[in-house]
């Protein structure tokens, strides 16, 4: 049986996958593991529940609710807020317990649970899984006085942005900026942050009404941000995604700005003010081979990690790194939050552009991308992805031939049931033509 925990939570189409009864059961468990290994002991459990507006969060979060409440945790309700600010207010109002729903950038209809510790960090691999195993095992409830108690949350938004803007090093006055926050999580938190940083600020996608979420607006589809900086003269766009861990960016030209180059340009930023710890920032091994040599030209070690944000917190706290990320726009600044957080990375990447006195399209020329395709091949078993002879073997053709200008890579997502095709070579000719090709074997060998 497949794991049911991703590497980004449990997700699934909501009220299919992703029910309100295992959502419900998934709190359950998770409640009495961490009871019975001492995360409560010799107090009274709080948990906060956060989500973003999709429609089926609303009866999701009754369901989780209930599932705490009914384990005898209190519960503090924040509503409609970004996944980073749940991960925040975690720790910073002293909750044992985090949970955020949301599907992050997927569409409307799908919908996700992910659960934090009282520091705000994510639940490691090993505590999903027991709280897996306890799904639907027979317990005793408490009753009275020990049940849970359920109250909303008051200023949780005021004590996030507070938070974020004692970050900013610099004030953006003067910066021209259009925000697209997906109709999202971020949808009042991003615009309020850069105005009260000092920005003049445009939006766009900040109309939620629970089904647009990600729907044609966002960091997955940044054209009509694009525009929208054209439109304004701004200075520069930023985009979230829909629960706003991520932040990818525009120019004022219109060109777009991945994960790879902000997180370039922000660790030389970092690293000139002697911020960049050891030197070094962790990314994935999705990363851009152009942004590898930027930093290795710059004296800035790269530690590779699996693809997951959760993995590269996992080898930032290992190595006592404080800056790392994802090309997708997930960026950890460690001494400012404890996950990926859109709307702190875009804080950052503007004041950047303040401090080094330079428009965000010459902050970019800092590293130059080589040519990446990127193909999802739907319909397949992913399982077998890693384990394929055939798929080894034209993996192993393909990188002899790209020899050092290029490479290859094949995996599953860890959160669609998909395996996508990575292919980087010294021309968007041939990146095209050798991912076209390894699509077909990944049909064929495990179709």
């Amino acid at each position: 049986m497949a794991r049911l925990f991703g590497t980004d939570g449990v997700r699934g189409l909501a009220n299919r996958e992703l029910t309100a009864p295992l959502v419900m059961d998934l709190s359950v468990a998770a409640a009495r593991v961490l009871g019975e290994q001492g995360a409560f002991k010799g107090h009274r459990p709080l948990a906060v529940v956060g989500r973003d507006p999709r429609a089926s969060g609303e009866f999701l979060e009754a369901a989780v609710v209930a599932g705490l409440a009914s384990s005898g945790v209190d519960v503090l309700r924040l509503g409609v807020l970004p996944t980073p600010a749940v991960a925040h207010l975690t720790h910073e109002l002293d909750a044992d317990l985090g949970v955020m729903l949301s599907a992050s950038h997927n569409p409307a209809p799908d919908n996700g649970i992910k659960f934090f510790d009282r520091s705000g960090h994510k639940l490691p691999d090993e505590l999903e899984d027991t709280v897996e195993a306890r799904l639907g095992e027979p317990w005793d409830p408490p009753i009275g006085s020990a049940v849970g108690r359920v109250r909303e949350a008051h200023g949780a938004v005021e004590q996030y942005v507070a938070h974020l803007l004692s970050t900013v090093p610099v004030s953006l006055d003067g910066l021209r900026v259009v925000v697209d926050c997906a109709n999202g999580a971020s949808s009042d938190v991003a615009p309020e942050a850069l105005r009260r940083a000092g920005a003049e600020v445009y939006t766009i996608g900040t109309a939620p009404d629970g089904l647009n979420i990600n729907l044609g607006c966002g960091s997955t589809h940044l054209e009509a941000l694009q525009q929208a900086v054209l439109d304004y003269g701004a200075d520069a766009g930023i985009a979230n995604d829909g629960d706003a861990d991520r932040c990818l960016a525009v120019t004022a030209s219109g060109e777009i700005v991945d994960g790879d180059q902000i997180m370039a340009i922000l660790a030389l930023d970092l690293q000139q003010s002697g911020e960049l710890t050891a030197d070094t920032v962790v990314a994935t091994v999705m990363s851009n081979l152009g942004f590898k040599l930027a930093m290795r030209d710059a004296g800035i070690t790269v530690v590779e990690t699996a693809v997951g944000d959760r993995y590269v917190l996992e080898a930032m706290k290992e190595g006592g790194f404080g800056f790392g990320g994802e090309q997708s726009g997930h960026v950890i600044m460690l001494d400012h939050a404890t996950t990926g957080d859109g709307v702190l990375t875009g804080l950052h990447l503007l004041a950047a552009m303040v401090r080094s006195g330079s428009p965000l399209d010459d902050l970019t020329k800092v590293m130059t991308r080589l040519p990446q395709v990127l193909i999802n091949v739907e319909g397949v078993d992913k399982n077998r992805a890693e384990t394929s002879p055939e798929l080894a073997m034209a993996v192993s053709v393909a990188e002899a031939d790209l020899g050092d200008t290029g490479r290859v890579l094949i995996r599953p997502s860890g959160t669609e049931p998909i395996v996508r095709v990575m292919v980087e070579a010294a021309s968007e000719e041939q990146a095209q033509s050798v991912a076209e090709q390894l699509a077909d074997v990944v049909r064929n060998a495990l179709g």
